[in-house]
């Protein structure tokens, strides 16, 4: 099983389940705060591989739902800078293995990459079929 970096964000409901994905097909989590974690473009830029710009994005971030922020209409280094902004807008959790990076969890592509239950359907794919139940809550409910 493998060590597994995964950068991702305090009360993040979706983030809590993926991690314990992780450990239940047996790797090993290191974990890292993905808002204090010190990202530059260069260091930030290798999770998205060869995907488009607009894929780089947490499309579910309350700035692009509401507008403010138009993925589809950056280029690389606008991306970016917009995303080591606001570390919400960023496509998660970041997964790195060794060398290689990931951003988004496909548990069909982690599966084929590192070993996860196969059966587990992503997020993206619930909310295609409007029943993901995870609530995207990203902070802790108040008491």
């Amino acid at each position: 099983m493998a060590e597994v970096i995964f950068y991702g964000l305090a009360g993040c409901t979706a983030n809590a389940k993926q991690k314990l994905q992780l450990q239940a097909a047996g790797h090993t989590l290191v974990e890292r705060d993905l808002a204090a974690e010190p990202l530059t473009p260069e260091s930030l830029r290798p999770f998205f591989e060869d995907r488009p710009v607009e894929e780089w994005f947490n499309r579910r971030a309350a700035a692009v739902k509401a507008g403010q922020v138009k993925p589809d209409e950056l280029d690389e280094a606008a991306a970016l800078s917009t995303l080591l902004a606001d570390r919400d807008l960023i496509r998660r959790p970041l997964i790195q293995v060794g060398e290689a990076r990931k951003a988004g969890f496909d548990p069909n592509t982690l599966h084929g990459w590192i070993g996860l239950s196969p059966s587990a359907e992503s997020c993206d794919d619930k909310h295609a079929r409007g029943q993901c139940d995870h609530g995207h809550h990203h902070f802790p409910k108040q008491a």
